[in-house]
């Protein structure tokens, strides 16, 4: 999979070309079906994961695993019911983080482990501030309907462009200290501004889609599957799908019952986001354990 970034670029014009063709609910439509198949797919093997990771797979029963995953989605799923404000925060905060950490796990070794964070917290936190303000009004929408406050869409401009400054000022410090990290930092300059094109042009599920499974779900994957046999093929991917598929399923029939419950289209993006949410903390905790294991091989 090592021209897998020359493949993505390819794609990701691709979905803008579609997008003028498609009706905004085809893409709508296409959208969701990208994010239900490896946008779900993606964080379906955590258990599994979790059975492989060094500091835990020798102390605890794959049940006692169970339980505490279960425990932390439940924990997302009740602070989303009881505290969405402060749910829908950390819910950006772990997602950005978790966003960048993808894109940048092995290249920021020699550095110290906050400097690492906060560029990676950084990069995604730009990404996700793009989709923010290129479709302000839908997002303030799903604000509401989870948290039960507006916030002005100025406020999404101004986070982006605070954000901004802070990357860019990392960035120039790295392209100073590591000459082995410079062609990656302006390729993912690139990136960006090929989200923010992205973004800009397509509605808010599609280009968001586009981005979490093109950009983020399958890099995940290929990466877990490294990480589970040491290498990736289609036969371990199989394996992979296999394995997940009970957690993949269990995780459909949440989102049809949230469907069918509610069908109104601001209210189901709200409740599809905060099942996301209760789902992304636990995955983003596996995932950085995962990376730190793979770091302590090397």
């Amino acid at each position: 999979m090592r021209n897998y970034s020359n493949i993505v670029i390819v794609a990701s014009f691709f979905g803008l070309w579609m997008d003028s063709f498609i009706s905004t609910k085809i893409q709508i439509m296409l959208g969701f079906f990208l994010i239900f198949t490896f946008g779900i797919l993606h964080g379906a093997n955590d258990l599994l994961l979790i059975k492989n990771i060094k500091t835990v797979k020798q102390s605890n029963s794959w049940f006692k695993i169970l339980g505490y995953y279960i425990v932390v989605v439940l924990t997302g799923a009740l602070l989303f019911y009881k505290i969405p404000q402060v749910a829908l925060l950390l819910f950006i905060l772990v997602s950005a983080y978790h966003f960048g950490e993808q894109q940048w796990q092995d290249l920021l070794d020699t550095f110290p482990k906050w400097f690492q964070m906060a560029f990676q917290f950084l990069y995604g936190f730009i990404i996700l501030q793009l989709l923010f303000v290129f479709h302000s009004g839908e997002v303030q929408s799903i604000i509401v309907n989870i948290a039960n406050i507006n916030i002005p869409s100025q406020y999404f401009v101004l986070l982006l462009q605070i954000s901004s400054i802070a990357f860019i000022g990392l960035s120039t410090y790295l392209y100073w200290k590591s000459e082995k990290i410079r062609k990656k930092l302006l390729l993912e300059f690139f990136y960006l501004l090929l989200f923010a094109i992205l973004f800009k042009s397509s509605s808010l599920i599609w280009g968001f889609a586009i981005y979490f499974v093109l950009w983020h779900s399958i890099p995940s994957i290929i990466d877990q599957i490294k990480f589970l046999n040491g290498s990736f093929s289609l036969k371990y991917f199989i394996a992979y799908c296999k394995a997940a598929g009970i957690y993949w399923l269990i995780s459909i029939i949440g989102i049809t019952l949230i469907y069918y419950i509610c069908k109104e289209e601001q209210l189901f993006n709200a409740l599809f986001f905060s099942f996301l949410a209760a789902i992304t903390f636990p995955h983003a905790v596996v995932i950085t354990n995962m990376f730190g294991t793979k770091q302590t091989k090397k």
